[in-house]
């Protein structure tokens, strides 16, 4: 029986990776928004959304509205953006609480 031939495997050099990881993050021309802001600007568009429904309600039950469909369509994402809303405050309340129950 003839040995076979052996490869050696070269040596992977993670210099570019060192390089990225040791390099400071900064923003991109633009200043970055905080948290607070987004959320805040997050939870007044669900709001506006829920009044915007409220008033195709009205609108409907008052007969002035032409289309039906409109009011669902706004009812329908006024529903959606709350559902979600709930769920992350749900994620972010689970978050917290697990964090507490972390023993340091």
């Amino acid at each position: 029986m003839a040995a076979l031939p052996v490869n050696l495997i070269n040596p992977i050099s993670l210099s570019p990776t060192e390089s990225f990881l040791k390099k400071p993050l900064e923003p991109v021309g633009q200043p970055v928004e905080s948290f607070g802001k987004i959320l805040g600007d997050t939870l007044a568009e669900v709001n506006q959304l829920q009044l915007q429904s409220a008033k195709a309600d009205e609108q409907l039950a008052a007969g002035t509205l032409d289309n039906v469909q409109d009011a669902m369509i706004i009812a329908e994402k006024a529903s959606l953006s709350l559902q979600l809303t709930v769920q992350v405050r749900n994620k972010a309340v689970e978050a917290y609480q697990e964090i507490m129950r972390t023993q340091f």
